[in-house]
């Protein structure tokens, strides 16, 4: 399912007031959860999520920490629900070259490529299994909400265009629970886009947190290809729109558009509706890197993807930030 665009603005509508009752008791109940003590496993805990639901930029976060940390020397290792994949028991290391997002989930699918990922309901499990392999710090992507393992650093990531949505809990807002519930278990925030005013509002609330400043950039070589191109750009995640506009930014022709879920499991009907959509207008379908890993194996050379990375503003100061886990 897509959150409600409502979620997004600064002031709530009367639906959101009306569901607030239940918004209460969702954020007290997260909240209660956040404070129980989670598990220590004998290596940095270095967590990346957000205050809020649908998509603030976790998995890109994830991948720019743990690309600082190898650079630092370090063996960072993923730990992920492995959300959209398979229900499992077990934990498991993702196979990048074998396994599929069906199976694993399409996130761990793109971490796997940067540091070894693993998958399973049960988060100390995954650690264990990870240490066991030679990792020497730990990466949760998501997870500020779970306590299961001891956190050595916590990151929120925040959307710099809709910080912390309209203020409410689920349903009636994207909050997980209260943002004063929240900021104490978090020791850093990224901010991804946004401008002055949105800096200013992030750094009032934050309670003192270090904020560092980051944006989303397009492969270069990706989007060469793409500039001055008619598209058909399709994808199922969060906040499609913002594909849209990156696309649009890289100087492609967004000529027709089509959304799906987040996590959506592209089923080959859909495929071939849009090829066919494509083929009919001369259009180049494209979608994220995160969509084209849900795509039948089939049909991914018939389909372009703009892969984005994130770039820190302060880069030096992200490094600084890391060395505390070890401290």
């Amino acid at each position: 399912m897509r959150a409600p665009a409502s979620w997004r603005r600064a002031r709530a509508g009367p639906l959101a007031w009306a569901l607030s009752p239940l918004g209460l008791i969702y954020g007290a109940a997260t909240a209660r959860r956040m404070a129980r003590p989670g598990e220590k496993v004998g290596a940095p805990v270095l967590c990346v999520g957000n205050f809020v639901v649908g998509g603030a930029g976790k998995t890109p976060t994830a991948l720019a920490l743990a690309r600082a940390l190898r650079a630092a020397g370090e063996r960072p290792a993923f730990l992920s629900r492995g959300y959209g994949g398979e229900a499992r028991a077990d934990s498991q290391r993702v196979q990048p070259r074998t396994d599929n997002a069906r199976g694993v989930g399409d996130e761990p699918l793109l971490l796997a490529r940067v540091a070894p990922c693993y998958v399973g309901p049960d988060r100390v499990a995954s650690a264990r299994l990870a240490l066991e392999d030679g990792a020497s710090v730990l990466v949760m992507d998501d997870g500020l909400q779970n306590p299961s393992l001891e956190k050595t650093l916590s990151v929120a990531v925040v959307d710099g265009e809709a910080p912390f949505g309209n203020g409410f809990c689920l349903p009636a807002g994207p909050l997980r629970a209260p943002l004063k519930a929240q900021l104490p278990f978090v020791d850093a925030l990224v901010m991804i886009g946004g401008d002055e005013r949105t800096v200013t509002e992030v750094t009032a609330r934050a309670l003192g947190k270090p904020l560092f400043r980051a944006h989303l950039k397009a492969d270069a070589i990706a989007a060469s290809d793409l500039i001055g191109r008619p598209v058909l750009a399709f994808a199922g995640i969060a906040h499609p729109e913002k594909f849209f506009a990156t696309l649009r930014g890289i100087g492609a022709r967004v000529a027709e558009t089509a959304v799906f879920p987040d996590h959506w499991p592209f089923r080959p009907r859909e495929i071939e509706r849009i090829l066919a959509r494509a083929a009919r207008r001369g259009l180049t379908p494209v979608c994220t890197e995160k969509d084209l890993v849900r795509i039948p194996a089939q049909w991914v050379g018939e389909v372009k993807a703009l892969p984005v990375t994130l770039g820190f503003e302060e880069p030096h100061a992200v490094a600084a930030f890391l060395r505390g886990l070890r401290t």
